[in-house]
């Protein structure tokens, strides 16, 4: 059974959000959801080609813009509630309409750079899930300019923020996610990888006219954990509409993913190569995995199974997402305030998912927003009706079509860890371009990377967990920066 964030909160001493648990604070218990739905042969689709099913509809006619006259300006934001002074940036929040007819309105947050903003590039950022909110993990958690302190009332800035770098907008996908919602009840029971991908691309077609100036500026897509369907899927539905379509044309250069989900056989059996090789479980577990459980099969046998639970119960109460992490104590007083008793982890607080959640639950907060007035949580139950086994061939095409690619990893996550990366990057046997080494932030070793032919790069953060710019901002900054800038991070 899926608990809300709330019942989760109340038990959250007996659960500690470990591995497997069934607790909704996280943005990858949904994909733990899907990944047990498709095991037990209960996924629709799960067998899906996503690149052939999507080129097999007639989507591909001109999607549906609506008027944007006046939008823009109609969106901006005279100022958060408890945002610090001095912040040199417009920003602008709204919705976008993807389907008048059903009632599909995607909210957005965007944030301008406040160095030279009309010449940096253009980044959409995607959390994955899948179903769960970029504006309340990557804006106020991640690489978003302000975070919330524990008061859930007041922000501070993120000195970090990829805003310094490049425009960014967060976009809440699906419908039902965060603010997103429609007017129709079956667009939350019926919605997968296909419609999050088309969906996304009409808002970008309309959000580009309410904000043409961006219409040329070079675009890149970024993203985590399930967005390592969401990323590609979007990337490759606008490479394959800037070529049949008449509308605008999306200028994409290039998408870069961290921790990403984006092969189940390959990415299952990393996690396991990853929690014996730290440590967290024991040799026999190790073997009777590797004997017993074929990542390749729809089933698992008994003893498949047996083993991986002695696993989840080898682990402990340790933070999967970040194995060297504290977890998140909380106390509660009647009226839900949230307080940390905790430590936080390079500057991050690891109780960071309550104080968000008590901030975008305030109404002045909401009103600023432009939204309509929401009980907004991280994650959803929307339904999830397809999601191919894997991405792999959507990569590749998106390489042989000129896009450039990123793989980044916190070495420090279990739930997606480096190996489950490496193992699935290899299935595509490209060949090295750019030998193994260190990469630098700050004068100390940043992480590790690696370049292939035909333009995949995979980078490693080091001492970082799932959500990277959390727990190594400044390294984080680094490495997209190198990115956008389309060189390897800096060798010394």
């Amino acid at each position: 059974m899926k608990l809300s964030v709330y019942t989760c909160f109340l038990l959250i001493s007996i659960c500690q959000l470990a591995f497997l648990r069934s607790c909704n604070a996280n943005q990858i218990d949904n994909l733990n959801k899907l990944i047990k739905s498709r095991k037990s042969g209960n996924s629709p689709h799960a067998q899906l080609s996503w690149d052939n099913d999507i080129l097999a509809d007639d989507h591909f006619s001109p999607v549906y813009v609506g008027s944007q006259a006046g939008l823009m300006e109609a969106d901006e934001i005279d100022a958060l509630p408890g945002q610090p002074g001095g912040v040199g940036f417009n920003q602008y929040a709204g919705y976008i309409s993807v389907d008048r007819k059903a009632g599909r309105e995607l909210f957005y947050y965007f944030v301008q750079s406040p160095h030279n903003s009309s010449t940096k590039p253009l980044v959409l950022w995607l959390n994955g899930g899948p179903g769960c909110s970029s504006f309340g993990y990557g804006a106020m958690e991640e690489l978003g300019p302000f975070r919330v302190i524990n008061d859930g009332k007041t922000l501070f800035p993120n000195d970090y923020a990829w805003n310094n770098v490049a425009n960014i907008l967060f976009l809440e996908s699906p419908a039902g996610v965060g603010f997103s919602y429609s007017n129709t009840k079956s667009d939350y029971e019926n919605v997968g990888d296909k419609r999050t991908a088309l969906d996304s691309y009409t808002f970008l077609v309309n959000w580009l006219e309410r904000f043409p100036q961006y219409k040329t500026r070079d675009f890149f897509i970024a993203g985590e954990s399930y967005a390592g369907h969401y990323v590609p899927q979007l990337a490759y539905t606008i490479v394959t509409k800037n070529n049949v379509t008449n509308q605008t044309k999306i200028n994409l250069k290039g998408i870069a993913i961290g921790n990403a989900w984006i092969d189940d056989n390959h990415g299952e059996m990393g996690i396991y190569e990853y929690l014996w090789t730290h440590a967290l479980n024991s040799d026999e577990t190790y073997e009777g995995i590797h004997r017993y459980c074929d990542f390749g099969s729809d089933n698992f046998s008994s003893k498949c199974t047996k083993y991986q639970i002695q696993a989840s119960h080898e682990l402990g109460d340790v933070d999967i997402y970040n194995i060297y992490a504290p977890l998140c104590n909380l106390s509660s007083s009647s009226d839900t305030i949230y307080i940390s008793v905790g430590s936080a982890v390079n500057g991050f607080d690891p109780c960071s998912d309550y104080y968000v959640d008590a901030y975008l639950n305030l109404k002045e907060v909401q009103a600023a927003l432009h939204v309509k007035p929401t009980n907004w949580s991280a994650c959803s139950g929307v339904g999830w009706t397809d999601s191919p086994p894997t991405i792999l061939p959507t990569i590749k095409h998106l390489l042989e079509s000129g896009i450039t690619v990123w793989i980044y990893s916190g070495d420090n996550d279990g739930r997606v860890p480096v190996t489950s990366s490496r193992y699935s990057l290899h299935n595509l046997s490209l060949p090295i371009e750019a030998a193994w080494r260190p990469w630098y932030s700050d004068k100390e070793v940043g992480g590790y990377v690696t370049g292939y032919k035909g333009g995949l790069t995979f980078a490693t953060i080091r001492g970082a967990g799932h959500m990277v710019p959390s727990y190594q901002p400044k390294r984080a900054l680094t490495l997209i920066s190198s990115f956008l800038q389309g060189k390897l991070p800096p060798s010394s």
